[in-house]
C-alpha cells in the first residue's frame, strides 16, 4: 500500500472523521470571532455573546431531549425499529419546535417593554431560528446514529462556510452590525436545512412510521438526559448572566474572549462523545459490559492525556493567542488569564462528560439530571459570593472548578458500583493507549515497527 493510501484509510475511522469534522469547525469560527472582535465594538461582542448563549441554551434543550436517547435507541437496531425511531423523534422535535414558537409569540409581544439588548434579539429571532435549524438538527441526529461523519462534516461545511464567508463579506463593506450577524446565522442555517433534505439525510418519511410508545420511550429518557447535554451549557449561561448584569457586556466580551479558545478542547471532547456513544450503546446492548466500561475509561484517560499537553502549551503561548484571536485591544485586559485558567481546568472535562454519557448508556439517566441540579446550585452559590466579594471576573472562572469536580463524584459513585473500576486507573489507561496509539500512526505512516527500548 503507498504512503497516500495508508494517510486516506486513516479517514475511513469514524474518531478520526468526527474529530475532522469538529477541527475544521473550530477553524472556521475562529475565523469568524476574530472578524467579530474586530468588527465589532468591545459593547456590541458582549450583547452578541450574551444573546449566542441563551440561544446555545435553548438549542441544548432540544438536543438534550433527543440526542443521546435518539442514538441509544437507533444505534445497532434493526431496519423497521430505526425507522420507528425515527419518525417518533421527528414527533419529540416538532412538538418541542412548536413549543418554541408559541412561547414566542407573547414574549415578542412584550420585548419593546425590555432595556437588555440582548434579550432583545433574542426574543425577537429565536423561535425562527429553530424552524431554520430543524431539519440540520435531525440530520444531525441521523448520520451521527448511522456512524456516518463524512456526511456530518458536509452538514457543518455548508453552514459554517456559508455564515464565516457573509461575515467576512459584510466586515470588508463595512455593514457587520448585530442584525446583519443574526440574520446571516439564520440564512446560513436554513441553506443547510434544505441541503440536508434536498440529500435525503434527514429521514422526515418516517414520520409516518411514528409510533406513541417509542415517542414515549423517546420523552421520558430524554426528560433526565438532556441534564447531560446541558451540563456543559447551564453554567456558561450563569455565568453569562451574572458577568452581564454585574459586570457590564465589556467585561463579558473578555471572559468570552479568554474562554472561547476552550473550543480547543471541546474539538475532541464532542468528536470523541460523538463517536462514542453509538460505541457505548452498541455494547451495553448485546450485554458486553467489561468491554463498554473499558471504552468509557480508554477515552477519558486519552483525552484527558492530550488536553494536559494543549494546556501546557497554553499557558506558555496565552498572550499570543489572545492577540491573535482577539486583537490587540484584548492583549492587556483578563483575557490571557483567563484563558490559562480555562484550560488548566479542562484537564477534568473528560471524566464528567464521558462518565455522564456511560450512565445515560445504562439507563441511568435519572442520576444525571439530579447531579446537575446539585451542580447548578453549587455554581449559582460560586457565582453569586464570588462576584459579592470579589467583584472581578475571575471570580466566575474559578466558581467553575467546584460543579466539575462534584459533577465527577456524584457521577463515579454509581459507575463504580456497577463495574469495579479505579478512577486513577483511567489515566494509566489513557496513558498506555496514547503509547499505543502514536506506535500504530508510526506504523501506518512508515510501514515499520517502531523500535521498543527494552
Amino acid at each position: 500500500m503507498s504512503f497516500i493510501k495508508k494517510i486516506l484509510s486513516s479517514f475511513k475511522n469514524i474518531h478520526f472523521q468526527s474529530l475532522l469534522g469538529n477541527g475544521v469547525m473550530a477553524i472556521f469560527g475562529m475565523v469568524t470571532i476574530a472578524i467579530l472582535y474586530r468588527a465589532l465594538s468591545v459593547k456590541d461582542i458582549g450583547v452578541y455573546v450574551f444573546f449566542m448563549t441563551i440561544l446555545g441554551l435553548i438549542d441544548t434543550l432540544r438536543s438534550g431531549f433527543l440526542t443521546n436517547s435518539f442514538i441509544k435507541f437507533y444505534s445497532g437496531t434493526e431496519k423497521d425499529r430505526a425507522q420507528e425511531v425515527a419518525g417518533s423523534a421527528w414527533g419529540l422535535a416538532l412538538l418541542i419546535t412548536g413549543g418554541s414558537i408559541l412561547i414566542n409569540i407573547p414574549t415578542y409581544i412584550f420585548s419593546s417593554y425590555i432595556t437588555n439588548e440582548g434579550m432583545i434579539l433574542f426574543l425577537k429571532y429565536f423561535s425562527l431560528i429553530s424552524l431554520a435549524t430543524l431539519p440540520s438538527f435531525m440530520a444531525n441526529l441521523v448520520v451521527q446514529g448511522d456512524k456516518r461523519f463524512d456526511r456530518l462534516l458536509w452538514l457543518r461545511l455548508i453552514n459554517q462556510f456559508l455564515f464565516t464567508g457573509i461575515v467576512i463579506t459584510l466586515t470588508v463593506l463595512k455593514l457587520s452590525t448585530l442584525k446583519t450577524i443574526i440574520l446571516t446565522y439564520i440564512f446560513s442555517n436554513l441553506i443547510a436545512s434544505l441541503a440536508s433534505m434536498f440529500l435525503g439525510w434527514t429521514m422526515i418519511g418516517t414520520i409516518t412510521k411514528f409510533t406513541k410508545k417509542t415517542f414515549l420511550e423517546l420523552f421520558h429518557f430524554g426528560k433526565y438526559s438532556v441534564g447531560t447535554s446541558v451540563s456543559s451549557n447551564l453554567f456558561k449561561v450563569t455565568d453569562t448572566f451574572f458577568i452581564n448584569f454585574f459586570l457590564g457586556p465589556a467585561a463579558l466580551a473578555v471572559y468570552n474572549l479568554g474562554g472561547r479558545l476552550l473550543q480547543i478542547i471541546e474539538i475532541p471532547l464532542l468528536s470523541f462523545a460523538a463517536s462514542g456513544m453509538p460505541s457505548l450503546s452498541g455494547y451495553y446492548n448485546r450485554g458486553q459490559k467489561q468491554e463498554m466500561m473499558y471504552v468509557m475509561q480508554k477515552l477519558v484517560g486519552m483525552l484527558s492525556v492530550a488536553i494536559f499537553v494543549i494546556a501546557v502549551g497554553s499557558i506558555i503561548f496565552a498572550e499570543p493567542i489572545i492577540l491573535l484571536i482577539g486583537g490587540e485591544k484584548y492583549l492587556h485586559t483578563e483575557a490571557p488569564n483567563l484563558f490559562r485558567i480555562f484550560m488548566s481546568m479542562a484537564i477534568l472535562y473528560p471524566a464528567d462528560r464521558f462518565f455522564a454519557l456511560t450512565l445515560d448508556v445504562i439507563h441511568k439517566p435519572k442520576i444525571n439530571f439530579y447531579k446537575i441540579l446539585v451542580m447548578l446550585v453549587v455554581n449559582l452559590l460560586g457565582d453569586y459570593f464570588g462576584l459579592m466579594i470579589f467583584k472581578s471576573v475571575y471570580s466566575i472562572v474559578f466558581a467553575n472548578i467546584l460543579p466539575i469536580l462534584v459533577a465527577i463524584i456524584i457521577a463515579y459513585v454509581p459507575l463504580n458500583k456497577y463495574s469495579k473500576f479505579n478512577f486513577w486507573h483511567i489515566y494509566v489507561v489513557g496513558y498506555k493507549e496514547v503509547i499505543l496509539f502514536v506506535k500504530q500512526i508510526y506504523t501506518t505512516l512508515t510501514g515499520k515497527e517502531k523500535p521498543v527500548n527494552n
